[in-house]
């Protein structure tokens, strides 16, 4: 784990704040190209009424328009928890080259926890994940967050 990884997830986690300011749930992502940040995005699902609007998902969707290309070749994802099977398969999709995330996801994670897509031969593309940055930060921002809600 680098320091340019901390720092990236430093920024997914103001996103995922920005998430539990809309009253979601708080995931925040950035899509990182020639270690130039090319996007943000954070969880909308509730805001937007649309079930892709995952933060990973939509920071991906804006990295393709800001690059003008649906390959994200050279790009690096940083998400605050880890992503699911949409968001993963978007991923190998759309050819990333690394996906870093913070705490893992133990109902739905598709790189490593439930599921590994990242790693599957019969895909087209194969990339490296690197989890646990800010792994005790992450996860609490999603403690706090639910905690709040059952009270």
């Amino acid at each position: 784990m680098g320091e340019k990884d901390e720092q990236y997830m430093r920024m997914a986690l103001e996103e995922a704040a920005r998430a539990a300011e809309l009253g979601e749930v708080p995931i925040g992502a950035v899509v990182v190209c020639d270690d130039q940040v090319v996007s943000r995005g954070c969880n909308r699902r509730e805001t937007d009424e649309d079930p892709s609007a995952h933060a990973e998902f939509s920071a991906m969707v804006a990295a393709a328009h800001a690059l003008g290309r649906w390959r994200l070749t050279g790009c690096t994802v940083y998400v605050t928890v880890e992503p699911c099977l949409m968001c993963a398969g978007l991923m190998v999709n759309a050819r990333i080259d690394r996906c870093v995330y913070g705490a893992a996801n133990p109902k739905g994670g598709a790189l490593g926890t439930v599921f590994d897509v990242s790693h599957v031969p019969a895909l087209n593309h194969e990339f490296e994940v690197v989890p646990g940055v800010l792994e005790e930060e992450c996860a609490q921002a999603m403690r706090d967050f639910f905690r709040m809600r059952r009270s």
